[in-house]
């Protein structure tokens, strides 16, 4: 685990930028504590601000003239949001975006810490006793130049521009912002995380997640997901599972619920759903190498991290109207289960791509068609494409910042043609931005065969002086056991111990030790 989340009932009477006396005395303590764990910390801020007198953040809105006005420009536009009666700031000003960038200070932000971050929510805006929910389409904004029907969908944009600029300013912008928001518009990938809001415990709103997060994707909108087992009502063991599942593959994961909910923690369902649940997150974890280079090359290309397979089989027209499968990437097939009391799937696979099962290595060979995949309630089915190099930190840790200097797994699926393979890994520090500096590292690896021989290499980029090594490579669809392999690396060769399964056709190579950091190269005799 990585983040615990506080919603609105950790402030005092629904007032940002405050906490709750009785339960939360010592926030600034509570959060050094989590701190130490490797943890990180969020609390919900909401664009609606109480209209109590003695709220500080309300008289100053009201004394500099900050929020949105009525129909007449003159009077702050009022109405009922969570605290009561509320006024809303209005974000499409700079100056009202700045002010708002300075609530986040330490010094102003009574009890805040730097490994708290931000939750915008009901950034629509939400208005209770608005039309449709919402604030009035002849509200003014931008000291009356636009009314809210010209500019609605911005308004949650401008709100999370201005939190990231916050977070960004508290800390004289060494180290990266994370703000989550309900409400966004184009360009929001820019400044955070978007999740699709209220959503219920039910098999029907586990499905319908899959396509939604794909259509955010698509749109360019990557870092997106769905509160795993649903905001509202409560899910049984068999739902809460196959959405933990599900969620560990999407971009933004997090379990979130209503507070008038049955409590949902894993361990509160037994096993063995405690297990399997724990497996999955397990397998998340292990995940994040693939996940942060993904996410570092949509930054720069806008290449979903979730796709469509017509994504990436654009020629083949059975994977237009599919939304049951996706890829993560380029090289994992995911097929979430979605129905209760399903113990097998029905997953597409393109004609002439090869897969292999990410738990058997079983080989599968797509003829355009859909392939019967086992899924018993411990697991989904997940398959690694041919011709793929996926990075893998395989050493269960309690969270992330614990993860930091372990070694890396490379598992390399050939294909069947040229029994080759490529992938990439990019690592940096995860926290500043030295990246922008040349401080990280970008290797993008090959797998080629020629005749009896055959290597891995890399080619590098950035100048980050990472420790990490590779601890091991697993090589799929391998149709022999080598007589030899070995390690080249600053002119010394070095021969590796390795295994072989002729079952699986998986040979694994034990401790290179080889530097990420620094050239090598693996070569295989056969």
């Amino acid at each position: 685990m990585d983040v615990l989340w506080l919603d609105i009932e950790h402030t005092d009477n629904k007032k940002y930028f405050t906490w709750h006396t009785h339960q939360f005395p010592t926030p600034a303590k509570m959060q050094n504590e989590i701190k130490s764990f490797g943890r990180k910390m969020v609390t919900i801020i909401d664009p609606h601000i109480k209209r109590e007198d003695g709220y500080y953040i309300h008289t100053e809105a009201t004394k500099n003239g900050l929020y949105v006005k009525n129909v007449d420009n003159q009077g702050d536009y009022e109405g009922w949001c969570w605290p009561g009666s509320s006024s809303w700031l209005d974000f499409f000003r700079p100056e009202v975006r700045q002010w708002w960038a300075e609530q986040y200070s330490l010094d102003k932000y009574k009890g805040s810490t730097n490994i708290l971050y931000t939750w915008n929510d009901m950034n629509e805006p939400s208005v209770f006793n608005g039309p449709e929910v919402t604030m009035h389409k002849d509200a003014k904004h931008l000291g009356g130049q636009f009314e809210h029907r010209d500019v609605h969908n911005q308004y949650g944009f401008y709100m999370q521009m201005a939190t990231v600029s916050g977070q960004l300013q508290r800390d004289s912008h060494r180290t990266r912002a994370f703000v989550l928001t309900r409400s966004f518009f184009a360009g929001s990938q820019r400044y955070g995380a978007v999740w699709t809001g209220d959503n219920t415990a039910s098999w029907g709103h586990l499905k319908a997640s899959i396509p939604m997060i794909l259509s955010l994707n698509i749109a360019g909108i990557q870092f997106a997901g769905a509160d795993v087992g649903g905001f509202f009502n409560n899910p049984d063991a068999q739902l809460l599972t196959r959405w933990y599942q599900a969620g560990a593959f999407s971009p933004f994961f997090r379990e979130h619920a209503h507070i008038d909910t049955k409590r949902r923690e894993p361990w509160l369902f037994g096993e063995p759903y405690l297990s399997i649940i724990r497996e999955a997150l397990r397998l998340r974890y292990s995940l994040l190498p693939y996940w942060y280079t993904l996410f570092e090359d949509a930054s720069r290309t806008l290449t979903p991290v979730n796709r469509p397979l017509w994504f990436e089989f654009p020629s083949d027209s059975n994977t237009f109207g599919l939304e049951e499968d996706f890829l993560v990437g380029p090289h994992l097939l995911v097929h979430p289960i979605t129905d209760a009391d399903t113990n097998s799937a029905q997953v597409f696979l393109p004609s002439g791509s090869v897969w292999y099962d990410w738990y058997s290595h079983e080989r599968h060979v797509g003829q355009g068609s859909k392939v019967t995949i086992n899924a018993p309630l411990e697991r989904i089915p997940l398959l690694i494409r041919g011709g793929g190099i996926i990075p893998l930190k395989t050493r269960a840790r309690r969270s992330t910042a614990a993860m930091v200097n372990d070694p890396y797994t490379l598992i390399v699926a050939l294909d069947d043609v040229h029994k080759s393979a490529k992938g990439s890994l990019y690592t940096d520090d995860g926290e500043s931005f030295a990246f922008q500096k040349g401080q990280f590292i970008r290797r993008h690896f090959t797998f080629t065969t020629e005749g009896s021989s055959a290597s891995l290499s890399s080619a590098i980029e950035g100048t980050w002086a990472s420790t990490n090594t590779v601890e091991r490579i697993v090589v799929l669809g391998v149709d022999k056991a080598p007589s030899k392999v070995s390690v080249s690396a600053s002119g010394v060769d070095r021969q590796l111990e390795f295994n072989y399964d002729a079952a699986s056709k998986t040979l694994t190579v034990r401790k290179p030790n080889t530097k990420v950091s620094e050239q090598w190269t693996i070569h295989f005799s056969f």
